[in-house]
């Protein structure tokens, strides 16, 4: 009651709208659950609210919204819904003596909380026909063409929501689509549709061009087969006359609109009129306009063959027009052998400066996500769809001289133009994962070795060429594996290197760095070929990255670790040969990036640190276990105190795989080579002394205290796991029976700490509280007493479940009722 009244005092001023919101959340689970009108009955203070509303003169937007929104959802249920009308509530707020005419009206957020309001209400067929009856139709219609964005889509999609909802109750369907009669309200909103489609005002046509499409789009398309047909031959007629009309300025609502249709399941099949009007919309769209159409039939599973052929023409369109435009007479074939429109209309495009590159990254774009399909199902002319992006990285960098009056337009359209460079770069590299471009891969690779060399390539543009080159080597490597091109392979790598030497020593950071990804990316996916490890042992690049590891820019010096990082992984087992001598030693690597973990000021290249270690560690490059123990003991100390919390969440995850890989060794393979000093040990024991050499607990035990609530989550999550394997079967230990021993009062110490959580964060691990984290049988003794489960459950829970409940959040609501100049900072 107490919220509610300060709610409808136009003396106070605005609330916090998050907690408004919050509360208009908590009423919706609350109605939903319980659909019953004692919610109004035994609340009185709610209809109150609603009357103090609609008393006030000139009520706020503000206000005015709340109570909108508040009403709707009351209204969801119908016993309540009876309920406010018994009171003369609802039609003074959604009937015609509502606010509709008032000045709060005229703010936008007033009109977009009627017709959630609304939205809420109608969930009942009572509702339908209180507001098919109050004019509240003709408010929504004319609410699609709001100068708000927000307020005309909230009224298409209510527009929408109504006539699926008034299908619901129709449990017969259209005998026929000639002889067939709507529900009242679907008929009111068809009806509108239908004349809408029919008047002169284009903006009118395209809201409701905009409704079908949405009303096509939602479920009313693929579960109201019958009824979708009835309603698109109703319209299908008009929709064919918007085609062939030059005045009309709706062709990309139109083509979003047969797209929706055409997902339905009624015109799954090959016959009828509708693709007729498909194909026809491909012909008579301008390319610009044909191009999502296009790409999104070519998605479509069940689209008959004709049409998706013609799809994928207007698509190729552009590039044929390039490929053709780049040499008179003409070399090699097109990419088409006729096109759908006037391939005109294509070349006055591609001959304006302001539209060529427009469309061809409009095309390239569509290319992109065809190439990423796993089964496409036309037949793409890879070879000559390569020679095209081929021209066009060569327009675009000023490296081809076309003969032709157009190839010269074009090119002068295209020199420099980065946008174009980077979305034909992008199809480049999607095209390297197909097959049929093999007789173009020595011209292909001149040109990604031309952008590589040139000193106009742009960062931007480099990077992409980096991540396509990278693409192309690893075909390349395939192909020179089936068909012996070995010299050919040798060549373009020996060249690719000489390039990334120069681009390492590059003054711009952002080359660097790509030089560096390019690297990392060409290791991991040619890593284990002979001839690249030649390639690479015998240029600089090896030397280049170790320098890189000083450089002055962070994000260089991190990509440097992670090029090291797994340069230290293939160069461990190639065989050192004489020309490389001890040029790349693992231990100087290995103390180099001990030293960035421990000394960098940046926090990029220590989180790339420890992820090389985690990888080393995980894929078994830190020798034998006596060594792995101290290396890991060396990356806890350098990690446990780090500012960085992504560093300290890093070194947990090196400590759970170490310790997986721990427990494998020791106890799990009972042939693992095990050292003679540690024998005669049980495995049980043996474990927790290397755990405790190593200073895993201290760090472990610690970080369950870290003020970053995700590291003392992986801490619980390992603990949990090495106390499931310490005690796999039986009971834990009880605290109370072993307090009494030094170690049992160090334990209790260390559970009563743990339960402060971040305020204990700067707790000792260096035995101050009775507890030594490096003695195995005090460390047994709290994994078996310590609770962490309850711990594991304090950390999981949200920072505001104390507080999280619908009392709190009425509390907070009049907490700041008269003070919203102290509470403006929103910290929901």
């Amino acid at each position: 009651p107490g919220v509610c009244a300060a709610r409808a005092d136009p003396r106070q001023p605005g609330l916090d709208d998050t907690c408004l919101e919050k509360l208009l959340d908590w009423f919706r689970s609350l109605t939903w659950f319980d659909p019953t009108v004692e919610l109004v009955q035994d609340n009185p203070c709610l209809t109150e609210l609603i009357t103090s509303v609609l008393a006030l003169p000139e009520p706020s937007p503000s206000i005015l919204s709340f109570t909108l929104q508040l009403a709707g959802i009351l209204a969801s249920s119908e016993s309540r819904f009876q309920h406010l009308q018994q009171e003369e509530l609802l039609g003074r707020l959604f009937g015609a003596e509502g606010p509709r005419g008032s000045a709060a009206w005229e703010d936008a957020a007033a009109r977009s909380a009627w017709l959630k309001g609304v939205h809420s209400m109608l969930q009942h067929q009572p509702a339908l026909h209180f507001l098919c009856s109050t004019g509240g139709m003709d408010v929504i219609f004319a609410l699609q063409g709001d100068p708000s964005l927000f307020v005309a889509s909230a009224a298409s999609q209510l527009l929408v929501h109504m006539l699926t909802f008034s299908l619901e109750s129709e449990t017969s369907k259209p005998v026929s689509t000639k002889d067939c009669e709507w529900p009242a309200c679907a008929q009111m909103i068809v009806k509108h549709i239908e004349e809408s489609l029919q008047s002169s005002s284009a903006s009118h046509i395209e809201h409701s061009l905009k409704l079908l499409s949405s009303l096509f789009g939602s479920c009313f398309g693929s579960c109201y087969a019958a009824w979708t047909e009835v309603l698109w031959l109703d319209i299908a007629k008009q929709i064919e006359s918007f085609l062939l009309q030059e005045t009309v300025q709706a062709q990309p609502v139109l083509g979003n609109l047969l797209l929706n249709v055409a997902r339905s399941p009624v015109f799954c099949g090959t016959e009828g009129s509708f693709w007729a009007l498909v194909t026809s919309a491909l012909e008579h769209f301008t390319p610009v306009q044909a191009g999502p159409l296009a790409v999104g039939l070519l998605k479509l599973c069940k689209c008959p063959q004709d049409v998706r052929i013609q799809a994928l023409t207007v698509l190729l369109q552009p590039m044929d027009c390039v490929l053709r435009a780049a040499s008179q007479p003409l070399e090699y074939a097109g990419l088409l052998d006729e096109s759908v429109s006037d391939p005109v209309t294509v070349e006055s495009l591609l001959s304006s400066k302001t539209s060529c590159a427009g469309l061809l990254c409009q095309t390239l774009a569509h290319l992109e996500k065809l190439l990423s399909l796993k089964h496409l199902r036309v037949d793409l002319p890879c070879t000559s769809l390569l020679r095209s992006l081929m021209t066009i990285l060569q327009f675009c960098s000023g490296f081809l001289s076309p003969s032709s009056p157009l190839g010269s337009t074009i090119s002068r359209n295209l020199i420099n133009c980065f946008r174009v460079q980077k979305s034909a770069l992008d199809v480049l590299a999607a095209l390297a994962e197909k097959k049929g471009c093999d007789t173009l891969i020595g011209n292909l690779f001149d040109v990604l070795l031309a952008y590589l060399q040139s000193p106009n390539t742009s960062p931007t543009v480099l990077k992409k060429t980096f991540q396509a080159t990278s693409k192309w080597l690893v075909h390349l490597q395939e192909l020179s594996c089936s068909n012996s091109q070995w010299q050919q392979t040798q060549k373009i790598l020996e060249d690719v290197f000489l390039v990334l030497q120069k681009r390492l020593c590059s003054p711009c950071w952002e080359v660097r760095d790509s030089s560096l990804e390019f690297l990392t990316a060409m290791v991991k996916c040619l890593g284990d070929q002979e001839e690249f490890r030649q390639c690479l042992l015998s240029s600089e690049v090896l030397r280049l990255t170790e320098n890189l590891l000083e450089d002055p820019e962070s994000y260089v010096r991190a990509s440097a670790v992670t090029a090291v990082g797994h340069l230290a992984f293939l160069t461990s087992l190639a065989p050192e040969s004489p020309a490389t001598g001890n040029q790349y030693n693992k231990e100087n690597t290995v103390a180099k990036l001990q030293e960035i973990l421990s000394t960098d000021s940046e926090g990029f290249p220590r989180r790339a640190v420890i992820s090389i270690f985690t990888k080393w560690l995980r894929e078994g490059c830190t020798g034998q276990l006596e060594d792995t123990e101290q290396f890991v003991s060396r990356v806890i100390q350098a990690v446990e105190h780090d500012l960085d919390w992504e560093v300290r969440l890093g070194g947990l995850e090196l400590v759970q795989v170490f310790c997986s890989q721990t427990i494998c060794q020791l106890s799990q393979c009972p042939y693992a080579p095990v050292s003679s000093a540690v024998s005669s040990c049980t495995p049980q024991k043996e474990l927790l002394q290397v755990f405790c050499r190593a200073k895993l607990f201290g760090f472990l035990f610690q970080s369950l205290c870290d003020c970053d609530k995700p590291v003392g989550q992986r801490a619980c999550d390992v603990l949990i796991g090495l106390r499931g394997h310490f005690y796999p079967m039986s009971a834990l230990e009880n605290l109370q029976e072993i307090e009494d021993s030094p170690a049992g009062r160090g334990i209790a110490w260390l559970q009563r700490t743990l339960r402060q959580g971040s305020l204990a964060q700067s707790f000792p691990t260096d035995g101050g509280g009775g507890v030594d984290f490096q003695d195995p049988e005090s460390m047994m003794l709290a994994l078996g007493a310590i609770d962490l489960l309850e711990l594991h459950d304090e950390l999981n829970k949200r920072s505001d479940h104390v507080e999280e409940s619908p009392q709190s959040l009425l509390q907070d609501i009049l907490a700041t009722v008269g003070t919203i100049e102290d509470n403006e900072v929103d910290c929901y």
